[in-house]
This record gives structure tokens, C-alpha cells and sequence, in this order.
């Protein structure tokens, strides 16, 4: 095709030539975009999770209180340490969780607290939070507490089953039943001056923590338990994040939450093990209806064997990054969470019966396919 050319005074010049561009060129661009678009939408939480230190800054540190415990040493000299002082009679607890389906962790917990609670303190609800119905597992599966029927206080929240289509915010839902929560303490017959424990079923103080909750006078009058994060099973331990489970010395103005109340922080206090599920349809059952089910991306997501291969590689079910405010520390945890042979330092009950819970155990992460109870 010829050149255009133009006089300009008594010198010739080229035109440019003015093509539009290519039409394969424009269909490349569409698809990039396009790709990009749904690389976006499909893996967005994990582009804000990689520059998060970029973007947020990390919450006020806690006030660590150092925990001391050894067997065989006196309670007082334990209290003393702590720079506490020992009760002339023990203090009397009172235990409250929301519950959902985790009926193996809940067997755990009980037979861990029973020698130290005055209470159970139990609220379920015939929904999960994400207003998909269930049954009521506690109330179905009471026998196998008989051990504590004596201590129970059982209460259920009526949930609100999710119209289709609807997109109503689970966090909502949960608020209003820990707000419920706030009844079934008082109708316990708890008193100024108790202790109350606000945690969920899977975040369970040690024994030696109790004992201290217990017998020791000087408490600050709410603290958060730090409690070391499993994933999946004891064989996964993960780090020492979990903060969210607090003690409060009980007054007329105490207000059961799952939030941050306090800088203070009791380390090394209990343990938290997340998912922690007998079988693939308990996972389902959680990740669907947990206030965080939007984490589940596609139906693939909730497929068994997807499921079964992730609990095994200690993988993350969401496939999602690490929460962390530090490149170092996002970096650090990133990819499967290592194996762990140790199984020192865990629930006694657990290990008592360790052929019923072999699944919490390292080497048991092959899980049942239907839900099942015991």
C-alpha cells in the first residue's frame, strides 16, 4: 500500500499511516483482561491476604502474664509466683460455650474442666449462623454427658432459616445468640465474684490453668487465655495465635463476648484445635455454616476427597493465605502446616482414650465419610 505523502514548503514528508489495530491484537487484550478479571474474583482474598502488611497494621500487643506450673508443687507457691495469693476455699467456674456439632471436642472439654466447673453452660440453635437448619446434636446426643448431667445448663436459640437468595450476614445471626448467652449464665445461678470462661467448644484451657482460676486470689478481673492453634488434629500444630477464649471475675456487668476485652493475655493457657472433625460431612457442616462460609469459593470446595487429601497435607481448606501483618511471618507460614510426631502435653482424657479419638492423633488424619456419633 502506498505511503501518503504531504508537501510541507519545499520538502516532502511521510504521513503516518493511521491502521486501526489489528483485530487479533484486540481479541489477546479481551482475553487478558478477561483473565485478569477472574483471576481477581477467584483469588482476590488472597491478593489482599499477600499485601495486608502493605494495607493494615497489627493490633495493639497483649500484656503477656507468664503461667508457671510443675507437678508437685504447691498451690500456694504456684499462686505466689504468679504474685497472687492462695483462696482459703476454691473459686466456683462456670463454663460457657455456643455450640454447633463438635460432639468429640465437647466430650474432651467437659471431661478436662469437670473436676473444676460448677457449671455447664451450653447454647444451640436449630440453624447454623449461616441460616442453614440442623439438628439440635447436643440435645440428640445428651446421654453421652451423663457424666456431668448434675452440672448441665442446656438452652436453645431459635435461628433464622436463610430465605433463597437471601444474603443476610452470619455474623448478625452469631451476635444475637452470644447476646442470648447473656440469660442462660444468669438463670446458672452464677453470683459476683465467680469466674466465667467464654470460649467456643474447640478452645480448651488446660487443667493446670483451671487449678490456678481456681484456688488463686489476685486475678486480674478479665484476662484473654492464649492457647496453642491446632488445625485439624493435635498433629498439626499451627502457633500460639489463638487469644479469643477469656476468664472474666464475674459482676452484673459482664457481657459474654468472643472479641478482644483486655491487654492482658494468661500465656501458655489451654489449647485450640480448629476443624478437628471425625468426619468429612462435620467439615461440610462447619464450613457451610460458619460465619466465615464465604471463604468457600466453589461447590469443589466441599467436595470429600478435596477435603480428606487437604486434613492429610495439612493444607488449607480455603486456599487462602496466612492472616499476618509481616512479610516475614506470611512468608514463614505459608504452604502445609508440618507434621507433628509429639503428643506430649495434650488432654489427658484424649490420650486415656486415645483408640475412640485416634483421628486427633498424629498418624489418624484418614477421616469417616458419613457423620457419625458414639
Amino acid at each position: 500500500m502506498p505511503v501518503p505523502i504531504a508537501k510541507h514548503g519545499n520538502r516532502l514528508r511521510c504521513l503516518p499511516n493511521r491502521r486501526s489495530p489489528p483485530k487479533l491484537l484486540s481479541i489477546i487484550l479481551l482475553i487478558l483482561v478477561s483473565v485478569c478479571l477472574i483471576g481477581i474474583y477467584m483469588n482476590g482474598q488472597k491478593i489482599s491476604y499477600f499485601f495486608r502488611p502493605l494495607w493494615d497494621k497489627p493490633p495493639a500487643p497483649f500484656r503477656r502474664l507468664p503461667h508457671y506450673y510443675a507437678e508437685n508443687v504447691s498451690m500456694e507457691h504456684l499462686c505466689k509466683l504468679h504474685g497472687w495469693s492462695k483462696r482459703s476455699q476454691p473459686r466456683r467456674i462456670f463454663d460457657a460455650i455456643i455450640f454447633s456439632n463438635e460432639l468429640d471436642l465437647l466430650e474432651i472439654r467437659w471431661h478436662e474442666l469437670n473436676p473444676f466447673v460448677t457449671k455447664f453452660i451450653i447454647l444451640e440453635s436449630n440453624t447454623t449462623f449461616t441460616g442453614i437448619p440442623k439438628p439440635l446434636f447436643f440435645a440428640s446426643n445428651r446421654t453421652r454427658f451423663a457424666f456431668a448431667k448434675e452440672k448441665i445448663v442446656h438452652g436453645v436459640f431459635p435461628g433464622k432459616i436463610a430465605s433463597p437468595g437471601s444474603h443476610e450476614d452470619p455474623f448478625v445471626l452469631e451476635s444475637h445468640q452470644r447476646g442470648e448467652m447473656n440469660g442462660l449464665i444468669r438463670s446458672a445461678g452464677i453470683s459476683s465474684g465467680d469466674l466465667l470462661i467464654m470460649s467456643d467448644t474447640d478452645e480448651i484451657p488446660s487443667p493446670n490453668t483451671m487449678k490456678l482460676l481456681q484456688w488463686c486470689d489476685g486475678l486480674p478481673p478479665i484476662m484473654h487465655l492464649e492457647l496453642r492453634h491446632y488445625m485439624y488434629s493435635f498433629e498439626f500444630p499451627v502457633d500460639y495465635s489463638s487469644w479469643r477464649a477469656s476468664v472474666h471475675i464475674y459482676s452484673p456487668l459482664t457481657q459474654y463476648r468472643h472479641s478482644r476485652q483486655t491487654d492482658v493475655i494468661f500465656s501458655e493457657a489451654g489449647w485450640h484445635c480448629s476443624f478437628c472433625f471425625r468426619s468429612l460431612e462435620e467439615f461440610v457442616l462447619k464450613m457451610t455454616g460458619y460465619s466465615h462460609a464465604d471463604r468457600v469459593k466453589t461447590s469443589d470446595f466441599l467436595n470429600h476427597d478435596r477435603i480428606q487429601k487437604i486434613i492429610c497435607k495439612g493444607d488449607d481448606l480455603f486456599d487462602m493465605l496466612p492472616e499476618e501483618y509481616s512479610f516475614k511471618e506470611l512468608i514463614k507460614k505459608m504452604g502445609s502446616i508440618p507434621h507433628s510426631a509429639s503428643a506430649v502435653h495434650l488432654p489427658a482424657y484424649l490420650l486415656e482414650n486415645a483408640d475412640r479419638f485416634r483421628f486427633l492423633l498424629p498418624g489418624g488424619c484418614v477421616r469417616n465419610r458419613d457423620l457419625t456419633s458414639l
